[in-house]
Formats: structure tokens, C-alpha cells, sequence
């Protein structure tokens, strides 16, 4: 008997020995399965391909292993429907890695192992504007209060139950953060809770949503893994301690929410208006500079916003008119007859644009793009400018963030006289770039709601659209 159990120990040790690793596999078949979710904090495609907070973080991993290990390395990315579906696919194995900007808690410890948290976050309970703010958990008495089902914010509520009998709240089992939040902006419920970063993303194409006050705060976002997965978090966890990936951390919440902060109520009620009255008379106008161009239409349409309102009878002070507010030099050298008429000003300001970015080529995107506005609105002359005063102070001068900050200088003497192009009001290019990404997302999310509804064409639902391709997107071949 003894024999035969150490015959059987035997046999498990060297099936067990066989087995390889999560690393292993990742690198012997050279590709990393990632599940994740579609929404504005994770992962969705824009108009340079797949994109998002989750997207970008993955992407520097998945170069670090390739550059670490001398291999190459694709991503399968997936997209979960629920947070369930999310921790099934680790425990299945269908997943190696969740990056789904999952909250670390106690009660997901005992089925995943988490790796090193990239940010923290702070829990709100949301409710519409003019419906009377809550101040305490016992104003929620009677009301309707619905989250994630398996969400942490359902976990926040059992503790929290404790020292408040009568909390009472529904779980949706199929509903995503932007669903309870559009429930609650439509009268459909009167709470909901959410993280910090989903708020300040979904209120400016929500404008009515407020936040009432904070549940929790101090949660820690970061990935999931299988906990039997060790090798692979201990790379993760070495990408996260190393100090260029604390840097890549602050340019992604740059990137995705530096131009949140600030929130106008009146301009994004007045955007979601003129969007409803005036941008279905000039649409077609935008989708055929897409098609001439390669630049996304949502791109172009926001920057005909920034610029006049979509109104081509405008004219500004300084005499630049029309829909992309050419000035007439500009007007002139693109061939337009009349920038009051609204296909010529459209075009033009196209390929304005286009002709900027093209100038650009050494500058990765999405700055590449930014960059482009900001030259667009200021002149090419002053962006360069301002990349020469980045030089000098040893900054990047191919990051927006550092190029946002050296702008407003060219209004000082002592900066301007330095330059070949002189003074600038430069703090207006930050401005205007901070506008169009703000009026860009708003117009991603709007179009893809109505794009489910079949009431507006979208890009992304037309074969062969085209846009701005960068190696990311060619990367990015598969996502469910």
C-alpha cells in the first residue's frame, strides 16, 4: 500500500513539474490573453485604434516582457460583460490577466491575487440634479439605489448595512457603470454608486449627474491575476516598481483625465443642444473630410465646435470666419472661394489640419494630435517656440504635458524675446485643446448611443473607415 501511494505522489510531482508556468505559456506561445471591459476608463476604440487608461498600461507591459525576454508578444484582448465573467475567465484560464480598473478588496483576495494598485480612487453616490441632494445614508430611505452586481461598491454597501439597518439597494447583474449612470441622468433610478474616475469621465456627456458624497475612499485600483500565477505578477510587479513606469502612470491619468477637472454646466448642456439642432445639417460635411483626410470626423466636428458653434456665418473679432474659422490667408491657400460656405470651410479646415499633423511625423500619438491643435489655434511658428523653451529647460518637447506648461511663457517678455516667433497668447491653445478633447469624448459616447439606436453613422460602424493608424492599432488585431 505504502508503494503504491508513493507511486501515485510520484505521478502528480512530475505531472505538476510538466505543467508550465502562466509565464511560461505566455512566452512560449507568444501571446497574453487580457480580458477587460469596454468603457472610457478601461478600453474602447478611438480614432487611433484600440485605446484607454487599461489599454496603454497593458501595451508598456507587453513591450517590457518582449524587450526583457527578446520575444514577441501579442495581446488577445477581451471584453467581459460583467465583473463575474471577469474573475471566471482567471480562474478558467481563458484570461491571464484582468485589466478592468478593479478595485482591490478583501472578498476578491480569497479568488484572484492582485498585483502592485496604479491609482486610487474614491467612491461616490450619484444622484440627478434638481432631484434634492442626499446628505446621509438615511436620506436614501424610499429611494431607488442600484449598482454592479459583485461590484466593490456592493461590497461597500453590505459593511456600511451594518450600522444602517434599513440601506436598502439592488444589484444589476448585466448593467455596466455608464448604464445605472444614464438610468439615473433619465429618472429611470435615483442613485447609484460609482468610482471618482467614472464620474468625472461620464459627467460631461451627463451633465445633470452630481455627486452627493463620498461612500469610501481610498480604494486602490490595480490588475488581477490567477493566484497560482506567480512568475507572471512578479514581472507585473517589477514593471510597476520600475521609476519609467511611475512616470508612463501620471502621463495616462494625464492623457485620459487631465482635461476633466473642469466642468461647465451651461457648455455642456449647450453642446448636447447644438449637437441635437445643429450637427445633423453639417454631419455628412465632416464624414466627407474624414474620407479625404483620414482624420476622424468626431475630431473635426470638435474642433468646427471650438471654433464656431457649427455655425458658418461666424465671424470673430480678429476677422476669421466661418465654420473652421479660417483666417483668409489660410482660406486662400487652401483654394476656398467662401469660408462662409460650409462644405468649403469644412474641407479646408480638414486639410489644414492634416497638414500640421503631417509636419508632426516624430511625434507620437495622441500628443501628436494635441499638438496639432495647439497649432492649429495658435500658429506653427509658436508651437515650435514653445518646444525650443522645453529644449532649453531639458523637458520633453514631445509631451504635451511639458508643452501645455511652456505655452502660457510666450506672454512674458522674458521668454517671447528668446524665440524667433515673439509674443503668443499662449495660454489660449492650451485652452482650446483642453476644449476639443473635452467636446471629442462627449461626442464619442453620444455617437455610439445613437449608433445603437441606428439614428447617426459612426465611423467605427462603417467597413474600411478611415483614421489616424498608428502601430498601437496594428498591434491591437483581436478584441472581442
Amino acid at each position: 500500500m505504502r508503494r503504491v501511494i508513493w507511486v501515485l505522489l510520484a505521478v502528480v510531482l512530475s505531472t505538476c513539474s510538466q505543467s508550465p508556468s502562466t509565464l511560461e505559456e505566455v512566452l512560449e506561445t507568444g501571446q497574453l490573453r487580457v480580458i477587460t471591459r469596454n468603457s472610457p476608463t478601461t478600453f474602447y476604440r478611438g480614432p487611433f485604434g484600440f485605446e484607454g487608461p487599461e489599454y496603454d498600461r497593458v501595451e508598456a507591459f507587453r513591450a517590457r516582457l518582449e524587450e526583457k525576454f527578446a520575444r514577441t508578444i501579442s495581446i488577445d484582448y477581451q471584453t467581459a460583460d460583467t465583473l463575474n465573467e471577469i474573475f471566471a475567465a482567471l480562474e478558467s484560464g481563458r484570461a491571464h490577466i484582468a485589466a478592468a480598473s478593479l478595485t482591490i478588496t478583501d472578498d476578491r483576495r480569497q479568488r484572484v491575487a492582485f498585483a502592485p494598485a496604479y491609482q486610487t480612487v474614491s467612491q461616490y453616490l450619484v444622484y440627478r440634479l434638481n432631484s434634492g441632494r442626499p446628505r446621509s445614508l438615511d436620506a436614501l430611505a424610499g429611494k431607488s439605489l442600484e449598482v454592479i452586481s459583485g461590484s466593490s461598491f456592493a461590497e461597500t454597501l453590505t459593511r456600511l448595512q451594518q450600522e444602517h439597518s434599513d440601506l436598502a439597494w439592488g444589484e444589476n447583474p448585466h448593467a455596466e457603470t455608464s448604464d445605472l449612470l444614464l438610468a439615473v441622468q433619465e429618472r429611470e433610478i435615483d442613485y447609484t454608486v460609482v468610482d471618482s474616475n467614472d464620474y468625472y469621465v461620464h459627467r460631461y456627456y451627463m451633465p445633470d449627474l452630481r455627486k452627493a458624497f463620498k461612500l469610501k475612499e481610498d480604494d486602490k485600483l490595480a490588475w488581477a491575476l490567477h493566484p497560482q500565477a506567480t512568475a507572471l505578477l512578479d514581472e507585473i510587479e517589477t514593471f510597476f516598481a520600475a521609476p519609467e513606469t511611475g512616470e508612463l502612470m501620471a502621463t495616462i491619468k494625464e492623457r485620459y483625465y487631465g482635461h476633466t477637472n473642469r466642468f461647465d454646466y451651461v457648455g455642456t448642456r449647450t453642446f448636447k443642444r447644438h449637437y441635437v439642432s445643429r450637427l445633423p445639417n453639417y454631419i455628412d460635411l465632416f464624414h466627407t473630410a474624414e474620407d479625404k483626410t483620414g482624420i476622424d470626423w468626431r475630431l473635426l466636428a470638435a474642433i468646427g465646435y471650438q471654433e464656431s458653434h457649427w455655425d458658418p456665418t461666424a465671424v470673430s473679432p480678429t476677422g476669421v470666419r466661418g465654420m473652421m474659422m479660417l483666417t483668409s490667408a489660410t482660406a486662400g491657400g487652401l483654394g476656398v472661394q467662401d469660408r462662409h460656405d460650409a462644405a468649403e470651410s469644412v474641407a479646408a479646415g480638414a486639410q489644414y489640419f492634416r497638414n500640421i499633423y503631417n509636419r508632426l511625423e516624430d511625434i507620437p500619438d495622441p500628443d501628436r494630435t494635441w499638438f496639432a491643435l495647439a497649432a492649429y489655434n495658435v500658429g506653427y511658428g509658436h508651437l515650435q517656440d514653445a518646444r525650443r523653451l522645453a529644449r532649453r529647460r531639458n523637458k520633453d518637447p514631445d509631451s504635451w504635458v511639458v508643452i501645455r506648461e511652456m505655452l502660457p511663457l510666450l506672454t512674458k517678455r522674458e521668454y517671447y524675446s528668446q524665440v524667433p516667433h515673439g509674443y503668443a497668447r499662449g495660454w489660449e491653445p492650451v485652452r482650446y485643446v483642453r476644449n476639443i478633447r473635452t467636446y471629442y469624448d462627449i461626442l464619442g459616447w453620444l455617437t455610439l448611443e445613437d449608433a445603437q439606436d441606428d439614428a447617426i453613422r459612426t465611423p467605427d460602424s462603417r467597413p474600411g473607415a478611415p483614421g489616424l493608424q498608428t502601430a498601437g492599432q496594428q498591434a491591437a488585431t483581436s478584441a472581442t
